[in-house]
């Protein structure tokens, strides 16, 4: 599974290989579960930016989840896969999701300047 000389990460856990259409540009996920979400809740979440992407022509790669007790594990992979993969763009639920992982500086201007990478909202919802 390719896209023009990159190999995309793995895509969502419920898709498969035949479900992901790779000449779509690929677009990453990130998610900060908090520590009152419910399994419901981070599903909705992840269906929502699984949806976003398909609405807005891209191919869905992986989604990474961070969890309290390992912060900032997902976000540092995220970063990487990021640069490995060449990706431009990447998606978050709200930009609570970026602002939680730090207080003192601006984490998705931050993010954007380190990766070339742009950051989309998928909603106002957090």
């Amino acid at each position: 599974m390719t896209t023009v000389g990159r190999q995309a990460p793995a895509a969502a856990e419920r898709e498969s290989p035949s479900e992901v259409d790779y000449t779509r540009p690929l677009l990453l996920g990130y998610i900060l579960k908090h520590l009152l979400m419910t399994d419901g809740e981070l599903a909705d979440i992840r269906d929502h930016l699984e949806e976003f992407a398909k609405v807005e022509g891209f191919a869905m790669g992986t989604i990474y989840t961070e969890e309290a007790e390992t912060t900032p594990a997902a976000f540092e992979a995220l970063i990487e896969a990021v640069n490995r993969y060449e990706v431009t763009t990447v998606v978050i639920p709200s930009r609570l999701h970026f602002s939680a992982l730090a207080m003192t500086h601006n984490v998705k201007d931050a993010f954007e300047r380190a990766t070339g990478a742009r950051v989309v909202i998928a909603s106002s919802n957090p």
